[in-house]
């Protein structure tokens, strides 16, 4: 295996196709239960440059999106349906992976195009339908799914987003004719290929699909754009599916440039599927111009998802890293001083220079659509920044030379986020009060703009205030700061400016946390927990009774921090797992720590632990019943939610304590939910019986959940030490 995976790493000659076997497949015999996924498939390539490109198969709809995480986070998406349901109507498709590699290939040099082919299976005797084409961006593709635009006619029209419509409209031909993709059906005796293309709207970029079937086993027509393919005879037949890019490219890492030797021995030596494929999946986010977030939703630059990775993999990876992700967040920096969230590049560039055209008209815009756009609405990244740096520069196995490099390429940029920070935290270091801690910024409407990991609408419960940006970050920043200019000066290097201020600073935030603290009698648990109940579905309601009646009622009282405080600086009761980070970057006393962790361990609607599940991220039963109403039409965050950064952040925290069988507890619920690699997953009740099901837009890999990488190495440290 591990031989055909470094034969995929190799680039083959321009013009000369090869094969290309999975590097990943979802879900995975032994790994995943597939089950749970819910009819969901996918598969993870490299194309002849080494970028992944990941297909997968929405069994529940039918579509099928090709992610191609390359420079410009391109898509290609179908959908696909059974041709003739009972009634006229239309069903969802058995359609699926063909065994075998996939084909990739370059032509035209570096700088050509590049090609994968793969096969799909046709039900034997029956006809699909294709249609619902889409070649972009795939922000553009993941628009169109949170649209539910899935659920429209096959052949509806193509899912324009009103950007680019707008814009095209206002500047005429050629753009109008470049918003929709070319669709052309030729047939012999032999074969039958489908050919469908389209340019980016300012035509510096094309995408292209081909599909090819057998005449023998197959026949096609097209007709408003669907094309219907019909099997003939009884046994499945395939068809070829090839896409194709002139888009940029970047330049992926291995793993002996992101892994420590000692990690790599460590995961050789365990010869574990699991661990094989979390390093697989590292590498396929990993790249010399950035970390990526995710496949497929998010393969592109996200600021948080870097610089929160790169506190959990210390243990685990090359010191170099840190620079990559240091090296990634400062090219973006605002003049502020302010950490980018995301990147905006390639067709999703083009929308958000488009509109600020039209709603600007500043005509030099239309110089380069595609010039790379960012985001700065987040707030805990701003205050990342500075922590990764602190522990880079606290690393005594980096030479002083290549630190004073980095400092000669970035310390201007660093020094002005240090001034950000600084700046953001100082209302509450002079006067530390509730109202003068770092808040959300505001959106158009008033409210407060979810700026930290849980940036869902309701992810803070409507807060103003995150505990984990005030209780966790800025804190830890002011420290790093303290050592970031303690170490600049030791090279020679000027320090930060204002740093005398800092440790005063230090000192109030540290007591941050006593406005999010809530407080409840066993009393006020039992009844607001009732109520909750009482809120619930019959079949939930009686669930989760059950659990109540197993486990008795609370004796003593309940403590936990608030998720977050309203505009008023009063704390919003509900209960998350936000403090995970707190205990693993703070030092707590035991009292303050069995505090903190009480909670993970409590059973659900008490605190926060499923059995079968693992860590619900939130539990609201003890907030008003708005709050209830808000996180059951967005579930994202939701108490329906568990999320895999979260359990390897309390997993690492405990891998530093001697807590063994919290630790057994928590790993065991989550292997049990057979989603433990998801990015995030859930659950549903079927005749009263919990079962975990894959979360629909969760990555099937993401940066932040293969930091259980580190957590693995760490408990094994942990065992061996003992």
């Amino acid at each position: 295996m591990l031989l055909a995976f470094i034969l995929v790493m190799q680039v083959a000659p321009a013009g000369v196709p090869r094969e290309s076997p999975p590097v990943l497949q979802f879900p995975t015999s032994g790994l995943d239960d597939p089950t749970a996924y819910e009819g969901y498939t996918a598969r993870v390539f490299r194309d002849s440059r080494g970028n992944a490109v990941e297909i997968y198969i929405e069994g529940k709809t039918g579509r099928v999106v090709h992610l191609w995480a390359d420079a410009l986070n391109e898509s290609i998406g179908f959908t696909v349906r059974n041709g003739g349901g009972q009634g006229g109507q239309e069903t969802n498709a058995a359609v699926g992976f063909d065994e075998g590699p996939a084909m990739v290939g370059t032509t035209g040099g570096r700088g050509g195009r590049r090609s994968l082919r793969y096969a799909l299976t046709v039900p034997g005797g029956r006809s699909i339908q294709l249609g619902q084409w889409l070649l972009g961006s795939m922000r553009v593709e993941r628009d169109f799914g949170y649209a539910g635009r899935v659920r429209d006619p096959i052949d509806a029209p193509t899912f324009v987003v009103p950007e680019m419509a707008d814009f095209a409209k206002r500047m005429g031909t050629p753009y109008t004719t470049r918003l929709t993709p070319s669709i052309r059906l030729t047939s012999t005796a032999r074969d039958w290929m489908l050919q469908v293309s389209q340019p980016s709207l300012d035509a510096k970029n094309h995408l292209w699909l081909t599909l090819r079937g057998d005449a023998r086993t197959t026949r096609a027509t097209l007709a408003k754009g669907v094309l219907t393919i019909r099997g003939l005879g009884t046994r499945a037949a395939t068809f070829s599916v090839e896409i194709a890019t002139d888009g940029g490219a970047l330049q992926p890492l291995s793993r002996k440039q992101i892994f420590t030797p000692a990690f790599q021995r460590f995961a050789d030596s365990t010869k574990s599927p699991r661990i094989e494929r979390e390093v697989r999946g590292f590498e396929l986010l990993s790249s010399r111009q950035k970390l990526m977030a995710g496949l497929p939703t998010y393969a592109t630059y996200f600021g948080r998802d870097m610089l929160m990775t790169a506190v959990l993999m210390e243990p685990v990876w090359s010191d170099t890293m840190p620079e990559f992700v240091m090296g990634a967040a400062l090219a973006k920096l605002a003049e502020s001083g302010e950490v980018s969230h995301e990147e905006a590049l390639g067709g999703q560039a083009i929308r958000e220079n488009a509109a600020e055209f039209l709603r600007t008209g500043d005509s030099t815009l239309l110089r380069d659509l595609q010039k790379t756009r960012e985001n700065y609405w987040m707030v805990d990244d701003d205050f990342q920044l500075p922590v990764v740096a602190g522990h880079y520069f606290a690393d005594a196995s980096v030479s002083n030379a290549r630190k004073r490099a980095f400092v000669r390429r970035w310390g201007d940029a660093l020094r002005r986020n240090i001034g950000y920070v600084m700046h953001r935290a100082a209302p509450y270091a002079h006067d530390p009060v509730a109202i003068n801690l770092v808040s959300f910024k505001r959106d158009a409407d008033g409210y407060c703009h979810p700026g930290s990991w849980r940036d869902s609408r309701v992810g803070y419960a409507g807060g103003c205030f995150a505990f984990d940006v005030n209780v966790v970050w800025v804190p830890q920043a002011f420290k790093a700061i303290v050592a970031i200019d303690s170490a600049l000066r030791a090279l020679g290097e000027p320090g930060i400016e204002h740093a005398e201020l800092v440790p005063a600073g230090v000192t109030a935030w540290q007591r941050a946390a006593r406005h999010f603290m809530v407080a409840l009698a066993p009393a006020e648990v039992a009844a607001r927990v009732g109520a909750k109940i009482g809120s619930l579905p019959p079949d939930e309601a009686s669930f989760w009774s059950g659990i109540l009646n197993r486990n008795g009622v609370l004796s003593d009282t309940l403590r936990f921090p608030a998720v977050s405080l309203d505009s008023a600086g009063n704390p919003i009761p509900v209960m998350s797992t936000d403090p995970g980070m707190w205990l693993l970057l703070e030092h707590q006393d035991s009292a303050r720590e069995a505090e903190l962790l009480r909670p993970f361990l409590l059973p659900y609607p008490f605190g926060l632990f499923i059995d079968g599940v693992g860590l619900a991220v939130a539990n609201d039963a003890y907030a008003a019943p708005a709050v209830w109403q808000m996180f059951e039409h967005d579930l994202y965050h939701s108490p329906r939610v568990v999320w895999g950064r979260e359990v390897n952040v309390l997993l690492a925290a405990l891998a530093t304590r001697n807590r063994p069988s919290a630790i057994d507890s928590v790993r065991n619920a989550v292997a049990r939910s057979g989603l433990q690699y998801a990015e995030l997953w859930s659950y549903k009740f079927d005749n009263g019986t919990l079962r975990p099901v894959r979360y629909g837009s969760s990555s099937d890999v993401q940066l932040w959940t293969l930091t259980d990488l580190a957590v693995q190495y760490l408990l094994n440290s942990r065992k061996t030490a003992q």
